[in-house]
């Protein structure tokens, strides 16, 4: 397995990712602390965290949207609800205080993986309100 080439999506732009081998010099602090909270937690054979907000009307370096896919052991005979309900605690207290508008989360048993999925793009942004 290769974790250290970035996969190029999102209409071109390219995934601000972070992994097990190898960590992207682009993750703000935000990024940084659901990585580490998530490879604490869960001790994943894989692990992306996607910040997202580049997408949405935000400042720029904004850290408010997010998506993450996490392999991991922990979730072998654990329901999809009570996987993203881990996950969400875990970045919940780790991260009180700070402000997260979105989360997507995809998480899998080793079983359920395979080495070539990838992250789907989420889709465009419709100002919050539907426009």
């Amino acid at each position: 397995m290769n974790f250290l080439n970035p996969r190029v999506a999102f209409n071109g732009f390219r995934l601000q990712r972070i992994n097990m081998s190898g960590v992207s010099k682009m993750k703000g602090p935000v990024q940084e602390a659901i990585y580490c909270v998530l490879k604490e937690r869960f001790e994943p054979v894989h692990l992306e965290v996607v910040n997202e907000s580049y997408m949405h009307n935000v400042p720029k370096g904004a850290e408010t949207h997010f998506k993450v896919f996490v392999v991991s052991n922990k979730f072998e005979e654990l329901s999809l609800l009570k996987r993203h309900r881990l996950i969400n605690e875990a970045i919940k207290e780790k991260l009180s205080g700070n402000f997260i508008h979105a989360l997507s989360i995809e998480a899998k048993a080793p079983q359920q993986w395979n080495v070539n999925d990838v992250l789907d793009p989420s889709p465009t942004c419709l100002g919050g309100f539907g426009k």
